[in-house]
């Protein structure tokens, strides 16, 4: 084994060099998991990344060796979480990247055990439907492997906004792809397993039902925290005094009637926004709204410091979902683990994760605005057992040993 180290988004990981390189033949008797298609740990954000940073983190069996291929500038091969982690170099060449770094990945993992071949029966675990229109060829080689195709469908991409006509299209056509051809289909939403069981019936499609995870400890800062404070102070906010939102900055996610909403409500206190921001979107709402002139509508930025993020989830006095498009989401089952009073747009996915545990509205002009006033007006105990249910909803439903669990529990079945 070598000693050399990195940091890498902050974590400390250690090199496999060329001594290293058969390292797992210690591991002949492990079931081999390939994970494709997320950017990779140690993760900084988005979905899928947290979830192959906990699915290694809460690892519970031995008896699993995790391969995680990670979207990179360079060849780096290193050791994570027990996982052993590789770089995919692919080109700045705009939306189709993740495409060709899922392309190239599949690729390297295949031919990675048929080099090996005291790799037995491998799973390869793709995530989201990028590849549908290539997966078919890949799909006969893994079988020849002994292999295992699974494959997370992720939400509906293809109803995303951000991008055009065309790429819809390709989105919509290559879930249908993956879908014939996946061996199971992993759905981190009920919703979203029905979908996939009655669009795509005529392939009789085997799904599995394995939700998002999230924790419910408290954060590590205390309240007087100097960072927390600061953060605060700089953006003008007072703690348990603003509502709050997180998320990608995109019009299916509903920043529009959010806004909105919020402008036309006589709340007295601030809605921070946490989000990077377009500048595309941000002008094209401005123009609409005209909220720079609210005093109460704060974009905050980013804050990628989990503790931090944490902390500001805690104290804020209630939080708005908007997001309409996708499974189970992680952003609101951290809200639901952090923020007491939680305000969702009333749509299945949400529906389906917090049930009687948060306040729902429509995007009917004033339903938000009403809701806004009916949460401004609850007294302490009220908000209080919202979060209670809520806790309650993550620590018996979604918590990461829990889902964790689940997925060790199919992974092995594959070898058995």
């Amino acid at each position: 084994m070598t000693g050399k180290y990195a940091v890498i988004a902050g974590r400390k990981v250690r090199l496999l060099g060329a001594a290293d390189r058969d390292f797992i033949k210690e591991d002949a008797d492990k079931q081999h998991v390939f994970i494709i298609g997320s950017k990779g740990i140690p993760a900084q954000y988005g979905g899928f990344e947290t979830f192959v940073e906990k699915l290694t983190q809460y690892r519970k069996s031995d008896r699993i060796r995790y391969h995680v291929a990670r979207m990179a500038e360079d060849d780096m091969r290193f050791e994570y979480n027990g996982a052993e982690c590789f770089d995919i170099k692919v080109p700045y060449i705009g939306s189709a990247r993740a495409v060709v770094c899922d392309l190239l990945a599949l690729r390297r993992c295949i031919d990675y055990c048929k080099e090996r071949p005291q790799i037995i029966k491998p799973v390869f675990y793709v995530l989201a439907c990028r590849i549908g229109p290539f997966i078919d060829g890949f799909r006969r080689e893994i079988h020849e492997l002994g292999g295992t195709l699974m494959v997370n469908p992720d939400g509906h991409e293809w109803k995303r906004a951000k991008w055009s006509a065309p790429i819809r299209r390709y989105w919509k056509a290559s879930e249908g792809l993956m879908v014939r051809s996946a061996d199971i289909l992993i759905c981190d939403s009920k919703n979203i397993e029905k979908y996939i069981r009655i669009t795509y019936r005529r392939h009789v499609p085997e799904t599995r039902f394995i939700a998002y995870g999230s924790e419910v400890e408290p954060s590590a800062l205390s309240n007087d925290d100097p960072g927390f404070t600061k953060w605060l102070s700089e953006h003008g906010l007072r703690a348990g005094n603003y509502y709050l939102v997180v998320g990608r900055f995109v019009p299916e996610n509903n920043f529009e009637t959010m806004i909105r909403e919020f402008m036309h409500s006589d709340s007295a206190r601030d809605l921070a926004i946490i989000t990077t921001t377009d500048g595309k979107f941000y002008n094209r709402l401005q123009e609409r709204l005209q909220f720079e002139a609210d005093d109460r509508i704060k974009f905050v930025g980013t804050v990628y410091d989990q503790e931090l993020l944490k902390k500001i989830r805690e104290n804020a006095y209630a939080y708005f979902h908007g997001h309409e498009v996708g499974g189970t989401n992680p952003s609101l089952l951290e809200a639901l683990g952090s923020t007491d009073l939680n305000l969702l747009l009333e749509v299945g996915f949400n529906k389906e994760v917090a049930e009687d545990a948060a306040l729902y509205w429509s995007k009917k002009t004033g339903d938000l605005r009403n809701l806004i006033g009916r949460a401004d007006r609850m007294d302490e105990e009220e908000i209080r057992e919202y979060g209670r249910r809520a806790r309650e909803r993550v620590r018996e439903h979604y918590s990461w040993d829990h889902i964790v669990e689940e997925y060790e529990k199919l992974f092995l079945e594959q070898n058995s």
